[in-house]
């Protein structure tokens, strides 16, 4: 069964940072992509970044993105079939305050509907 865990969320002042992590596991594919959005209630989800298993990694790029200020990496663990995406984000913004949610499938996709498996999201709150 695989599991998507997001954690590392929290309220934090401008100007700050966070770094997100996503615990993926029990996904046995060979080839994976991870994926972070974020959401606002009552809108729909923005992508930020993501990350295949061979280490390729895209920033989303548009007007409010935070491509500029953010870093996606992750850690594979082979024994366990475990692997931890992080998302650092710095100079945090009010404007980054979200729902931060992390997805895995086997392509890459931004829209995070098509993911098969996604986690609960990590709450991010950044007062000015």
């Amino acid at each position: 069964q695989v599991r998507v865990v997001e954690s590392g969320g929290g309220s934090v002042e401008a100007g700050g940072s966070l770094r997100l992590s996503c615990v993926v596991s029990g996904y046995t594919g060979r080839e994976f992509c991870v994926g972070w959005w974020r959401q606002v209630s009552g809108r729909g989800a923005e992508t930020v970044a993501r990350i295949t298993s061979d280490g390729v990694i895209t920033y989303a790029d548009y007007s409010t993105s935070p491509k500029d200020r953010c870093t996606i990496s992750q850690a594979i663990s082979q024994s366990d079939s475990k692997a931890t995406i992080y998302l650092r984000i710095d100079s945090l913004k009010p404007e980054d305050s979200a729902m931060y949610i992390c997805a895995v499938d086997s392509l890459c996709t931004w829209n995070i509907r098509l993911m098969a498996y996604r986690g609960q999201g990590t709450q991010v709150t950044v007062s000015s």
